[in-house]
C-alpha cells in the first residue's frame, strides 16, 4: 500500500474516534485493523500530532551488546598497527595490554574488522586430514629446529631480500630471521653457527630438499648436512613437494609475509630493520593459538648441549677399515680411485668388509652403499641391484 493512502487512513481513523466519537470497535472493522493499533495511533497522535503516525524505525533503541565508539576505535588502530593478528589474537593482546577494560568476544571483533574492511577474505579449500607423522618427536624445546628458505623479493630500492628463517618446533621460537645473499653454504652456515653459539645444539633440523640443505649425494647429504652430523644433530628431510610436512614452520612463513614483506620496504637497509622487529613481536608479543595464547618465548629454552669449540673426531669400530675423502670426493682403495661424495670431502669414511669383495661404506652412522673392490665400483641407488641379495639394504 504507498505511503499517502497509509497516513490518509490512519488519519480517518483517529479523527473518526476523537472527532466523530465514532466506537473503536467500529473503527476498526472499518478499516480493518486492530484494537492495539488503533489505541497506539490515538496516543502518538496525542503527544506528536500527525507526525506521530507515521512509519517508525523497527531497530531497537538499545543493544544489550553494543560496543562503544572507543572500544571500536582501539580495536580498530590495534589492527592497523598490527596487520598479521586476527580476531582471537587481538582479543588476547587487548585483554593483557588493558586488563581494566572489558573487550568483547572475538566473533565481536571480526564483525568491526569487516565493517572497517579490514579482512581478507580467502577462497575456502577443501579440508583433507592433516600428516603428522613428521611432528613426532617434538614434545620438548630443541627436540627439532626447522630451517627454510621464505622466498626472495625484491625491495623498494630494487635490491633482492633472502629471509633465511630458523624455527623451534615445540614453541615456534623464531631462533633466526635474517636476510642472506645467497643460498649457498657460505653464507647459511654463519646464520646457523650464530644460533648455535646463544641457543645450544638441538636434536635435529628438518628442512626440505633443496640446496644447501641436501644434495644428489648418497643420503642427500651436503656440506651443511655433514657438519650437523658431526655435531650429533641428524638432519631430516620433508618429501619432495609436501611442504605441509613442515608445517609449523610454513604457517610462519605465511605470517611473516603479511607483516614485513607485503608491501616490502623502500630498501633493503629497512626491511632487514622490519625482519628484526617481526622477530621481536613473533616471540615476544604475538599470542599463538596451539601455546594456549601464548607467546613463544614464555616457553622456549635454550638446549643442555652447548656448542662445542671444536668439532667432534669422527671415529668406527676396530672392524672397519678407515679412508679419508679426498678433495674431489674420491678414496683411494686398492690401486683404484672411487668417487663417494664432494660433500665428504675431508672426512674419514668407514668401510666394514662384507666379505672378501664387497665393503659396506659408512659415513658416521649412515649407510652410504657398497664398494666392490673387483670391479673397482661404488653401488648405490639403482646401482645396488647388482649386489648380492644378503648384501642389500633398504635407503
Amino acid at each position: 500500500m504507498p505511503w499517502e493512502e497509509t497516513m490518509d487512513q490512519r488519519i480517518r481513523a483517529v479523527m473518526n474516534v476523537i472527532n466523530c466519537g465514532l466506537s473503536k470497535v467500529s473503527v476498526c472493522e472499518e478499516f480493518g485493523i486492530s484494537r492495539p493499533t488503533l489505541d497506539k495511533w490515538l496516543v502518538r497522535y496525542e503527544s506528536e500530532g500527525v507526525e506521530g503516525l507515521r512509519d517508525r524505525s523497527r531497530a531497537r533503541h538499545h543493544q544489550a551488546n553494543m560496543v562503544d565508539a572507543e572500544t571500536v576505535e582501539k580495536i580498530v588502530r590495534f589492527r592497523r598497527d598490527h596487520p598479521d593478528r586476527g580476531p582471537r589474537k587481538i582479543k588476547v593482546e587487548l585483554e593483557r595490554d588493558f586488563p581494566e577494560t572489558t573487550w568483547p568476544a572475538s566473533s565481536t571483533i571480526a564483525e568491526i574488522l569487516d565493517r572497517h574492511g579490514l579482512t581478507v577474505h580467502r577462497k575456502r579449500n577443501r579440508r583433507t586430514e592433516p600428516y603428522t607423522e613428521p611432528f613426532a618427536g617434538c614434545d620438548t624445546p630443541n627436540d627439532v629446529w626447522c630451517i627454510d628458505f621464505k622466498g626472495w623479493f625484491l625491495t623498494g630500492d630494487g635490491k633482492r631480500c633472502n629471509p633465511l628463517t630458523l624455527t623451534d618446533a615445540n614453541t615456534r621460537y623464531l631462533i633466526r630471521c635474517d636476510d642472506v645473499s645467497t643460498t649457498g653454504f657460505e653464507d647459511v652456515k654463519p646464520v646457523v653457527e650464530s644460533a648455535f653459539r646463544e641457543y645450544g645444539l638441538p636434536r635435529a633440523i628438518r628442512s626440505d630438499n633443496g640446496a644447501p640443505f641436501a644434495s644428489r649425494a648418497p643420503r642427500g647429504l651436503s656440506k651443511l648436512s655433514v657438519w650437523w652430523i658431526r655435531l650429533g644433530i641428524t638432519p631430516e628431510r620433508i618429501e619432495p613437494g609436501k611442504p605441509q610436512q613442515n608445517g609449523r614452520h610454513e604457517r610462519m612463513h605465511l605470517t611473516l609475509h603479511q607483516g614485513v614483506a607485503s608491501p616490502p620496504k623502500a630498501t633493503l637497509r629497512a626491511q632487514q630493520r622490519a625482519l628484526r622487529e617481526f622477530q621481536r613481536d613473533y616471540n615476544f608479543s604475538r599470542p599463538h593459538e596451539a601455546l594456549g595464547q601464548r607467546p613463544p618465548a614464555e616457553l622456549y629454552v635454550p638446549s643442555a648441549r652447548p656448542y662445542p669449540r671444536h668439532l667432534p673426531e669422527v671415529t668406527y669400530p676396530a672392524e672397519f677399515i678407515v679412508r679419508r675423502v679426498e678433495k674431489k670426493g674420491i678414496i683411494s682403495w686398492h690401486q683404484s680411485r672411487i668417487f663417494i661424495s664432494e660433500a665428504l670431502s675431508g672426512e674419514p669414511v668407514g668401510l666394514l668388509p662384507l666379505d672378501d669383495q664387497y665393503y659396506r661404506v659408512y659415513f658416521e652412522r649412515l649407510d652410504l652403499g657398497v664398494i666392490d673392490t673387483c670391479r673397482g665400483l661404488y653401488l648405490r641407488g639403482k646401482s645396488a641391484e647388482k649386489l648380492p641379495r644378503k648384501f642389500k639394504t633398504e635407503d
